[in-house]
């Protein structure tokens, strides 16, 4: 069955979501069993994609990779009627009471709309960055497999002493050995020092090199090299906020889309779910938060009662 649909700009959606990822799909199955005209409009470049394998989202104890999950998630959607577009959204105004979305192959005209954008992580230039990811050497996410990283040596690659710090003293939790690589001195001053010694964590400041290996990461430095199992990448990311922003949506000082309880944004009719919103990166996050948004949009479309 294609989730392909012939929707066009003359066509007016009860709501239509921006973002196919678990965030986006979630939302779209909760609207479909409202019975509610929903689109879901996808570029392909979902977060969720970059997981090898995760053993933190619940009802999956084997663990799942974040393709698998994407599809799952698709296929019961489509089970009630979902309807997807591959398009990216480039515009998105208010007009006459509703949404117009204008994509790079098509244009939509919607109540509502649901942004669930996520976020680009800042990745740095490593030599085998992309295998790293893909066999869980670089991982981006110690909340979702720290537990995966236990008794295993960890390096942390951040741009200041206080992030690296941060991620460090959390992954401490599953091995003793692991060492902040910091990219600046910015923040490696003497407190720094101090913490890192009492804390229990290595440091390597201003390496010469950083290389991701098929079973590890190669760090050269003025001491010599080292080696690790792991690197978690801590530079931070960039929300997909531009759309949001575009209507004039209340931001946080990261960029990400500020909401209310019901992940409605300050722009009625918009609402707002998963990374793109300020809190906790993960899966289940994303999920609790599109059973909210989707609810409140359904609570707040004209009654839909079925013909009798």
């Amino acid at each position: 069955m294609s989730t392909e649909t012939a929707s066009t700009a003359t066509d007016l959606l009860d709501c239509l979501i921006v973002g196919g990822g678990p965030a986006g799909l979630t939302a779209a199955l909760y609207l479909r069993r409202f019975h509610r005209n929903v689109l879901v409009v996808d570029a392909g470049a979902s977060r969720a994609r970059l997981i090898p394998r995760s053993h933190n989202i619940p009802g999956h104890p084997d663990g799942i990779s974040g393709t698998a999950l994407l599809e799952d998630l698709r296929a019961h959607a489509l089970r009630f009627g979902l309807a997807q577009r591959t398009d990216r959204i480039v515009g998105l105004t208010r007009e006459a009471g509703h949404f117009r979305a204008v994509g790079l192959r098509g244009a939509w005209r919607a109540r509502s709309v649901i942004l669930a954008t996520g976020v680009v992580d800042r990745l740095p230039a490593l030599h085998g960055l992309r295998h790293g990811i893909a066999t869980g050497v670089v991982r981006l996410c110690a909340v979702c497999d720290g537990y995966e990283a236990s008794g295993r040596t960890i390096a942390i690659h951040a741009e200041s002493g206080d992030e690296a710090l941060s991620h460090a003293r959390f992954l401490r939790t599953y091995s003793t050995r692991v060492c902040a690589v910091i990219a600046t001195t910015e923040g490696c001053g003497p407190s720094f020092t101090r913490e890192a010694r009492t804390l229990g964590i290595d440091t390597i400041v201003l390496p010469h090199r950083v290389a991701v290996a098929p079973h590890g990461c190669v760090i050269q430095h003025d001491g010599g090299v080292a080696v690790f199992d792991l690197l978690y990448i801590s530079l931070g990311v960039d929300p997909r906020s531009q759309l949001a922003a575009s209507l004039g949506a209340d931001l946080d000082g990261e960029g990400g889309v500020r909401v209310d309880a019901h992940m409605r944004t300050s722009v009625p009719g918009l609402h707002a779910i998963g990374d793109v919103v300020e809190g906790l990166n993960q899966v289940s996050t994303a999920m609790g938060q599109a059973a909210l948004a989707a609810s409140d949009v359904h609570r707040h479309l004209p009654w839909n009662p079925m013909p009798g």
